[in-house]
């Protein structure tokens, strides 16, 4: 099957059907991260994922990765750790911060997919109300974890996270999964299996299942992040 290629201008991409086995889930290439094409291609099941030097790539995996958020809750030594309340959480209060915190040098890695057209992008959809970040604040008021992702209707599409002490990411997901489940958000999307996302309680589901959630909850209207419930130790 050929591989499909997105021109500067044309928004549209092929059905997530038609996306690759090997490598697994690659639909498009080409394209920009303009916010409305980053948008719809969300809303279609598909997200942006390539390294520096490489052309755009657009993805759409089967089976995907998901966090069901009915019945979860933390494993129950992060619970201890989140009742001691060595952390502090905000919402919405340096998303870009967070976003370069995600995109910093890892020492299990190389280098960052996220790259400064990325934190542009992504930065225009939270100030339209979009994306969004939770960060997570130690006793000295250092920002030292947190997380950023999409909110399209009654799903949330998570992107990147990051940690600075032990657990701070976790933390900042724990918190995410209140919040999805206060808002009556059943299902967050990981994309892509790996270790840490299983360990975390991920699940993995076929495509043509992503896609009726798609389907169902996409439309719906989304929550107001403005008014978001604290953070309750569990």
């Amino acid at each position: 099957m050929p591989l499909y290629r997105l021109g500067p201008i044309k928004y549209g991409f092929p059905p997530i059907t038609e996306a690759l086995d090997d490598p697994n889930g690659l639909l498009a290439v080409g394209g920009d991260l303009h916010p409305d094409r980053l948008l719809q291609a969300y809303q279609h099941g598909i997200f942006p994922w390539f390294s520096a030097g490489e052309p755009v790539c657009w993805w759409s995996p089967d089976p995907r990765c998901v966090f069901l958020t009915k019945g979860w809750s933390p494993s129950r030594s992060l619970a201890k750790v989140l009742r001691k309340g060595h952390f502090r959480f905000t919402v919405d209060q340096c998303f870009t911060r967070v976003m370069e915190a995600c995109a910093a040098p890892r020492a299990y890695a190389d280098g960052t997919w996220i790259q400064p057209e990325f934190i542009r992008s992504y930065t225009v959809l939270h100030e339209r109300g979009i994306a969004h970040s939770i960060e997570v604040w130690n006793p000295a008021g250092e920002l030292v974890g947190g997380l950023y992702g999409l909110n399209i209707g009654r799903l949330f599409f998570g992107e990147s996270m990051f940690s600075r002490e032990t657990d701070a990411s976790k933390a900042a997901f724990a918190y995410l999964m209140q919040l999805c489940q206060a808002w009556d958000i059943p299902l967050v999307d990981g994309q892509v299996e790996n270790p840490h996302l299983m360990r975390l309680g991920a699940v993995l589901i076929p495509r043509h299942e992503f896609a009726q959630w798609l389907g169902t909850h996409a439309g719906l209207p989304p929550p107001d992040w403005r008014r978001h419930p604290p953070f309750s130790p569990v």
